[in-house]
């Protein structure tokens, strides 16, 4: 669990793949526009995961249905997603073993965080798209 924002820039810095969960093709949604930035930057393989919009194409990349789609190790999982999903997105990213689950502000679940810290690395308190502007 990581509780530093320098542990979590270096989180970031160190990713290669990057699974984002719950993006929307709307502008004015945080997972478009933070997602934008990171992608802009260049440094991470970008993968979008959404049921609801799997097939599609944001930023020319096309949304997957879920993680268990993602072709290579995923480094973090960025959940943009309800609290109440948190713990299903924890446990499909620890079944398909990928590194750390990023929960942005508003999607992290305190119960669940708990319940999964020990399993695999988990970020609550910091917004990748501020994290990917100091990078």
């Amino acid at each position: 669990m990581v509780q530093h924002v320098d542990e979590a820039l270096e989180t970031l810095k160190n990713a290669k793949v990057v699974a984002v969960v719950g993006i929307s093709p709307k502008p004015e949604r945080p997972s478009y526009y933070t997602t934008e930035k990171v992608v802009k930057k260049g440094m991470h393989k970008i993968y979008l995961v959404n049921p609801r919009y799997a097939g599609q194409e944001i930023f020319g990349i096309k949304v997957l249905p879920s993680l268990k789609d993602v072709p290579e190790p995923i480094d973090i999982v960025n959940v943009y997603r309800n609290p109440a999903h948190a713990e299903e997105v924890i446990k499909e990213a620890i079944e398909v073993g990928a590194k750390c689950v990023w929960f942005q502000p508003g999607a992290e679940n305190p119960e669940v965080i708990e319940r999964y810290k020990d399993k695999i690395k988990i970020i609550y308190n910091a917004c990748i798209g501020v994290e990917a502007g100091y990078l």
